[in-house]
Formats: C-alpha cells, structure tokens, sequence
C-alpha cells in the first residue's frame, strides 16, 4: 500500500475530521471571546474600577518612574505586563465555562446507555450443595 493512499485513509476518519473541524471552529469562538473580554467586559470593568486600563498594567525592571503605556515602556526595557495576564486570564475563565456548559449539555442530549445485569448463577447454597453431592458420589 503506498503512502499516498494509506495518508488519505488516515485523514478520511471520522475523528480526524472531527478533530479538524473543533479545532477550526475552536478558533473562531476563540477570537469571538477575546473580542468580548477585550472590547465588552474589560472596558466595563475598567469602569468599574474607576478607569483602570489594563492593557496598560505593568511592572518596569529597574526603572519603576517609567511611565506611559506599555509599549513604550517595552522599547525602555523589561517589563512585567500583570494587565495582559489579567484579560488573558478573564479570556480563559470564559472559554472554560463555554466548553462546560457545552460538555454537561451534551452529555445531557446523549441517551445513557442500559447496562444489562449479569447474568444470575447459583446462589452460595446452591453451590454448596453441589459440592455436598458430588462428594457423597465419590465417596
């Protein structure tokens, strides 16, 4: 079997289709989430917070009277961008949430399958007795 055929073989499964597909429409509602953290919810929580940016939360190396926005604070040297890690983090809350509630609704949608009861055997006495038996047969 050559290569070629076996790769496309490969590829044509369903779960590396599935999987291809997750992963174009995980970034797609992945750019849609960023879009709210960024533009919707950390605006308002700035608000909330007395006008608080935090794309421009940072810590500067050696020179904390650095001021000004991040990056101008980055062609200064080194810093530390906690505000980033704050909506990157919010981002992340979000997407989590959204895969929970998907997974515990599918799992809800999916009937549960019956698991049938195994099959019943003689009960201790019963087996017993067939030893009682058998033993009095040889004996």
């Amino acid at each position: 079997m050559s290569v070629v055929k076996e790769f496309k073989e490969f590829a044509m499964k369903g779960n590396v289709v599935d999987l291809a597909v997750g992963v174009i429409i995980g970034g797609a509602f992945g750019k849609i989430v960023t879009s709210l953290v960024e533009d919707i919810l950390m605006p308002i929580i700035g608000k909330l917070t007395g006008g608080l940016d935090f794309s421009n939360l940072y810590y500067a190396f050696g020179n904390p009277a650095v001021t000004g926005s991040l990056a101008d604070a980055k062609k200064i040297g080194a810093v530390i961008a906690y505000g980033n890690f704050i909506t990157i983090l919010v981002n992340f809350i979000i997407v989590a949430f959204c895969i929970f509630l998907v997974v515990k609704a599918i799992s809800k949608a999916t009937p549960k399958k019956k698991v049938e009861a195994a099959p019943k055997g003689p009960t201790d006495l019963e087996l017993l007795g067939e030893i009682r038996d058998l033993l009095k047969k040889k004996a």
